[in-house]
Formats: structure tokens, C-alpha cells, sequence
């Protein structure tokens, strides 16, 4: 992912929320753009004769500029979760309408990224299928095991500050490469020096030896193998 120097008044709220096009999250969350336009800049389909639109899930963090969709870090996180919900055969009416009792219990209009969602999110899910009968498109018994698994595995990489995720640690969960919105509009990063995974990997192939690039950037040889094997595995998704 390239780097982004705002210049416009539009963009300066990416400050401290990031700022990612929708390319640029699907390459980061290994899949297509295109279902990334669909979830959160809805589509229009035909029912019964009828040309009918779906909503998009939830409105992202940024205006969309010029009919693009672009996404601030909790919209990110939101997506991968479902994702990981998709994944696991969850049916996405299913995710829509616990998203909206999400929202309504932890007060928040993007609740899979909070820890209100770590530590409830099971409940929270289960019950809405219950009291709208959601019941019937998912085995509940299954549902069970699938929400708590996905919960788990996916807050397992995530940092919470407060009552929201504010760190991703992106590469294997280590602390090497870390995407924080409030550091380099949140592209991915050598988490202590803030040098972005696709420079050091591109200065890898320009220099020829991580060891000399780490000599250059005053860096960990370690961490700049994590950001070479980051950016090859974003790569080969």
C-alpha cells in the first residue's frame, strides 16, 4: 500500500482514523474490492420484477469522495469480523440484523471493534437471532460454537484502548508490524519506528541484503524480515 499525504480539508480526518480505499483494504484484509464496495456502499438487485437496492451494512467513517468508498481503521476491523462471520457460513441477513442489536446494546455504530463485543458479543448475537427468529437460517447450536470462535481468534491479534480496538497487529500477531490509525494514516508499519512493511521490503530488493537495509534504517534485522515476510504473504493472498 502506498503512502498518502492528505491535501484537502476532506482528508484531514483521517488524522487518528486512518485511511484506506477500498483496494487498499481488500489487499490488507485478503479479499476482493469488490465485496468491500458491496457490504458498505450497498447494490441493487431484482426481486419478483422489481429493481430493489440493499443498504450497506454501516456508513463508513470517511465521506465517500467522488462515488469511492474510503475507510477509516474501525471500518476495517468491522469488515474483517464479517468476514470471519462469512467464513464460517454465518448468512450475511443474519450478521445485518445482529449488527443492528450490536448497535443498539453497546451503544456504538460500529460494535464488533469494542470490547463491549470481546466480552458480550456471543450473547448479543444468540439473543437476536432468538427474538427475531433468525433461528431458522442458523443451526443455533453450531451458532454457538462458530460466534465464540470467531471472537476469539479474531480479537486475538487486536489492541483495545478504552472501549474501542486501536491496534492491529497484522503479521502472525506480532508486535514487529502493527496498523494503529493514529501512525502513518494507519498503513502498516515496523511498530518501532514507525517505517512502512512495503518500504522496507521494497528497499530490501533495491539493496539486496535485509541486513543492510537494517543498518540503513536503524532497524531490528528481525523486524525487517517480518515486514519482507508481511508484504509477500499480502502478495500471495
Amino acid at each position: 500500500m502506498t503512502s498518502r499525504t492528505p491535501n484537502t480539508a476532506i482528508e484531514a480526518p483521517a488524522l487518528g482514523i486512518g485511511f484506506y480505499t477500498a483496494p487498499e483494504a481488500a489487499r490488507l484484509l485478503r479479499m476482493p474490492a469488490r465485496t468491500i464496495n458491496r457490504w458498505l456502499g450497498g447494490y441493487a438487485f431484482t426481486a419478483d420484477g422489481h429493481q430493489r437496492r440493499m443498504p450497506p451494512l454501516w456508513t463508513p467513517e470517511l465521506p465517500a469522495n467522488d462515488q469511492h468508498l474510503e475507510l477509516g481503521f474501525r471500518d476495517l476491523i468491522e469488515l474483517r469480523f464479517v468476514q470471519a462471520f462469512v467464513r464460517e457460513q454465518v448468512d450475511l441477513r443474519v450478521i445485518r440484523r445482529c449488527l443492528e442489536t450490536a448497535r443498539e446494546a453497546v451503544q456504538d455504530p460500529r460494535p464488533f471493534s469494542t470490547r463491549r463485543f470481546k466480552t458480550d458479543g456471543r450473547t448479543i448475537f444468540l439473543e437476536s437471532l432468538k427474538a427475531d427468529g433468525e433461528s431458522e437460517v442458523i443451526d443455533l447450536t453450531r451458532g454457538q460454537y462458530v460466534i465464540r470462535a470467531v471472537i476469539e481468534q479474531t480479537f486475538r491479534d487486536l489492541d483495545i484502548e478504552g472501549d474501542v480496538v486501536t491496534r492491529w497487529r497484522p503479521f502472525q500477531g506480532r508486535d514487529t508490524i502493527v496498523i494503529d490509525p493514529r501512525r502513518a494514516f494507519g498503513q502498516p508499519i515496523a511498530a518501532g519506528t514507525g517505517v512502512p512493511t512495503v518500504a522496507l521490503a521494497d528497499a530490501v530488493r533495491a539493496e539486496g541484503t535485509v541486513e543492510r537495509v537494517a543498518r540503513l534504517y536503524e532497524i531490528p534485522v528481525a523486524v525487517v524480515r517480518d515486514a519482507m515476510r508481511f508484504e509477500a504473504s499480502l502478495q500471495a493472498a
